[in-house]
């Protein structure tokens, strides 16, 4: 009779896993601890499978400062509802082969991070543009392998793109950023950084297609003139943030347009850089009237 009455104690994995432990519990676990609880037993693992398998994000910093090849094969092999990847600690061996086969079977990608990623080669450029038709947001920072080609197959069918990452992409000419910003209208923001061969010509097309844009990085764009600042200033009345540092051939007449608008600009006004060069040699700031 007293065993009859006593309430019997539920354990964790008596909730439903679909409707209640991968969505509003596992969830909010750190992916590294997810994974952890493989250990514990079968059913634990069983239920990590399954939520691996309907992850929506997934980034590789969230395991450790580096993740092996074998365990991010096993990790997304079952998945197809990813929306967002972010790979940047896989850059040491992450390949075509390593990537092609999840960049396949997830359609719905919005956002891909592929910083550093230098042993990819353009296939996995092409493989994107055409596996993921609703991108919004790609980073390929400092990915030598992206040419013109490979980009060309981006505009082509990603034309909902708000935000990419071209920095130290240096096979790339006026002539290819053109094409993407001609094809791209949405951008919102684009870097083109450390890049010698984008010139006026990329810019000012840039700034003509893009009217949304608010974030333009040009760091050390030495071919970059002041003329393009014009056009830039005239089509991009949203722009909110430009970089031109080490944009040798950049100067305040240009700068001024957009200082006036309340644009964040990463390099101060002659004057200012005076006052600041004088207040570290003789350690003091002079008082002066700036309004003159």
């Amino acid at each position: 009779l007293m065993m009859s009455v006593t309430p019997t104690r539920g354990c964790l994995l008596d909730l439903p896993w679909e409707d209640i432990l991968v969505p509003h519990i596992l969830c909010h676990l750190p992916l590294q601890q997810l994974l952890s609880l493989q250990r514990v037993s079968k059913s634990f693992q069983s239920l990590i499978q399954l939520y691996l398998a309907n992850m929506r994000c997934f980034d590789s910093s969230q395991i450790g400062p580096a993740i092996p090849r074998a365990a991010f094969v096993n990790l997304l092999k079952d998945n197809e509802v990813l929306q967002q990847l972010a790979l940047q600690n896989c850059s040491d061996w992450l390949t075509d082969q390593d990537l092609l086969p999840v960049i396949g079977q997830n359609h719905h990608l919005h956002q891909i991070q592929l910083k550093g990623c230098a042993q990819l080669s353009r296939h996995a450029l092409v493989a994107i543009s055409l596996s993921c038709p609703n991108l919004r947001q790609l980073s390929l920072a400092h990915c030598e392998w992206v040419d013109s080609l490979s980009l060309r197959s981006l505009a082509d069918h990603c034309k909902a793109l708000e935000a990419v990452d071209l920095t130290a992409c240096r096979q790339l000419k006026d002539e290819a950023i053109c094409y993407l910003v001609q094809k791209c209208g949405r951008l919102k923001s684009l870097s083109l950084a450390v890049n010698a061969n984008v010139g006026n010509v990329a810019v000012e097309e840039t700034a003509k297609c893009c009217p949304e844009l608010e974030h333009l990085d040009l760091t050390g764009c030495l071919r970059v003139k002041n003329d393009s600042i014009r056009v830039l200033a005239e089509y991009c009345p949203k722009l909110r943030s430009l970089k031109v540092k080490h944009c040798h051939n950049v100067a305040e007449s240009s700068l001024s347009i957009l200082r006036s608008r309340g644009v964040e600009l990463d390099v101060e006004p002659p004057l200012q850089r005076a006052l600041v060069l004088l207040q570290d040699v003789v350690g003091f700031a002079p008082f002066i009237n700036l309004q003159i």
